[in-house]
């Protein structure tokens, strides 16, 4: 069963799906059906929520509508929990979230599956680059958010969580053939690198670090934490890489850094909705034991 307003549970699995389509085979609707509710909605505010295109997005208002349909789900799954009623498959308990593919690759689902176990839990992760993903969480994507940003958005509690440290990495032939007089601007902007993607800003953080000059390297995309490691390990260039990933390729002899005693440590924050929440609760105490385990803490 489900509590929530029949146009509101169309409005979020519009959001969820990207599209029409997929929120009428979520809900066992037509997509007629769910263009219906839809309207009837957007009549009833006097406003349009959704843009219709691929993939769907919510307009301003329907920013604002997600970020309140989003808090009654997570309630109503809390309530009916407490009435011991279990939720048909149209009841969201999902919970959604932000993190960033580094979190993932590392510490992040040893929690997720604590909570799973223990609470039943069941997320839908979203990843985002640490420097962005308060974005899905301000335009009410999420519930919570791994982040890099300490500040709380409106409306929203932070935790931190600790500090991811980055090594710069290269196979040992690399490091000789590119770097072998020291790592300078000359060096770095002939060295081929690697990138997460667009907003992986690491490794201009740490070119930054070491020159001032604009640097303009041979550059590969790899949106994926462990090919980025496996890809420095073949010599496609040099990464920065998280310290917990890089164990094993430093004792096989794969990497080493490019430069030693430089890092770069990215703290990272748990960020979340402030609603009174069971659910949320749980979470944050899971997220943060976990990550006090798993990360560095530091004063």
């Amino acid at each position: 069963m489900s509590l929530l307003n029949p146009q509101l549970a169309a409005f979020a699995a519009v959001l969820d799906e990207g599209s029409f389509d997929g929120a009428a085979r979520r809900l066992s609707l037509t997509p007629s059906a769910i263009s219906q509710r839809i309207k009837a909605l957007e009549d009833q505010l006097g406003q349009v929520l959704i843009l219709r295109r691929t993939p769907c997005t919510a307009t301003p208002a329907g920013v604002r509508l997600l970020r309140r349909v989003q808090q009654l789900r997570l309630l109503e799954a809390e309530t009916l929990q407490d009435f011991h009623v279990d939720a048909d498959s149209s009841t969201p308990s999902t919970v959604p979230i932000a993190v960033n593919a580094d979190s993932l690759a590392t510490w992040l689902l040893a929690a997720l599956a604590s909570l799973h176990t223990r609470d039943g839990l069941l997320f839908d992760v979203r990843v985002e680059d640490q420097d962005h993903s308060t974005d899905l969480l301000r335009d009410g994507s999420v519930l919570g958010a791994i982040t890099a940003i300490a500040r709380p958005l409106p409306g929203c509690s932070v935790k931190k969580l600790g500090v991811m440290r980055y090594l710069p990495v290269a196979t040992p032939a690399f490091v000789k053939k590119h770097f072998a007089r020291g790592l300078d601007a000359t060096a770095l902007a002939q060295a081929p690198m690697l990138v997460f993607n667009r907003k992986d800003a690491l490794q201009w953080r740490f070119i930054h670090g070491v020159t001032r000059a604009r640097l303009a390297p041979p550059m590969h995309y790899l949106p994926s934490s462990t090919a980025f490691v496996e890809g420095a390990a073949l010599g496609l260039g040099w990464a920065m890489a998280p310290e917990s990933m890089l164990l094993q390729p430093f004792a096989d002899g794969q990497l080493k850094p490019i430069a030693p005693n430089r890092w770069l440590d990215v703290p990272l924050y748990w960020q979340h909705w402030a609603i009174r929440s069971a659910t949320l609760s749980m979470v944050t105490e899971t997220l943060l034991g976990t990550a006090q385990a798993s990360l560095r803490q530091q004063a």
